[in-house]
C-alpha cells in the first residue's frame, strides 16, 4: 500500500487507488462527472494546494531563487493545524491502502507536488 504522485491527467495505473486532485481550482471546460473518467481526479482536495497568492508566485518562479522562496512558503503553510493533520492522515492511510495525489503541472521537480512528496516522506508514509 502506497501513496504515489501523479500528474491529473495522466493515464491512472492499475493500482493507483483513488486519486485525489491537489489543485487550488478544478479544470475548466471538463464537467465535474467527467473528472475521474477523464483521469483527473476522483475527489478534489485544495486544502493541499498553495493559496491563491503563492499559487501565482509559485507559476512565476523562473530561477532558483524564486523557487525557494516559493518552497518555504508552502511549506510554511502546511504547518497549518488543518495541513499538518491532513498530512499525518494520508502517511497513516498510506500503510493501508493505494491512492495517489497531483497537480496539473508538467514538471514534477518545479510543482508543489514535489514539495507534498517530501513532507509525506517525512511522517513515514509509504511512497510509490
Amino acid at each position: 500500500m502506497a501513496i504515489k504522485i501523479v500528474r491529473l491527467g495522466s493515464p491512472r495505473d492499475k493500482d493507483e487507488g483513488l486519486r485525489i486532485g491537489t489543485v487550488r481550482r478544478p479544470p475548466r471546460g471538463v464537467r465535474k462527472e467527467d473528472y475521474a473518467s477523464k483521469n483527473i481526479y476522483d475527489v478534489w482536495y485544495p486544502n493541499l494546494s498553495p493559496s491563491e497568492e503563492l499559487l501565482k508566485e509559485g507559476q512565476h518562479a523562473g530561477d532558483a531563487k524564486s523557487w525557494a522562496s516559493f518552497r518555504r512558503k508552502f511549506i510554511a503553510e502546511m504547518k497549518k493545524p488543518e495541513a499538518t493533520r491532513t498530512l499525518d492522515l494520508l502517511a497513516a492511510l498510506s500503510h493501508r491502502t493505494n491512492m495517489s495525489m497531483g497537480c496539473y503541472c508538467e514538471d514534477e521537480a518545479h510543482c508543489h507536488r514535489s514539495i507534498l512528496r517530501a513532507l509525506l516522506v517525512e511522517r513515514g508514509a509509504d511512497m510509490r
